[in-house]
């Protein structure tokens, strides 16, 4: 009887961490209020960063699609093309996440752009 209590303590509590573990959510998972700040001014953009590493970056310049996004811990790195008035200009963004805000920069051909957000 006493074996039986144990094992089926011990069975509870693996259920317990198991269902405590997949709670556990990525910090970098989310939806992020951004501004990057460029030569020609402050560009506000909305992030939506998905789990399964795709996600939604919209603003001034429409909704563009991101695939490709690497999450590490609470780094974020990815790469998007965005149309700038006819122009196409490739972005790789590098930052991190510290609770509920991002920071980080674009790498671009015209150099860096600075990068702040604010979870939603």
């Amino acid at each position: 009887m006493t074996k039986l209590f144990r094992n089926t303590a011990f069975a509870a509590l693996l259920i317990t961490l198991t269902a405590c573990a997949a709670g556990v959510s990525n910090p970098v998972v989310g939806t992020w209020d951004t501004v990057a700040t460029t030569p020609v001014g402050d560009q506000p953009a909305v992030w939506t960063i998905a789990a399964d590493g795709t996600g939604m970056m919209s603003g001034d310049q429409g909704d563009q699609a991101i695939d490709g996004i690497v999450m590490d811990d609470n780094s974020l790195s990815f790469e998007v093309s965005v149309d700038a008035g006819g122009q196409i200009l490739d972005l790789s963004f590098s930052g991190i996440v510290e609770g509920d805000s991002l920071s980080g920069a674009f790498a671009s051909d015209f150099g860096e752009f600075a990068v702040t957000g604010t979870r939603q």
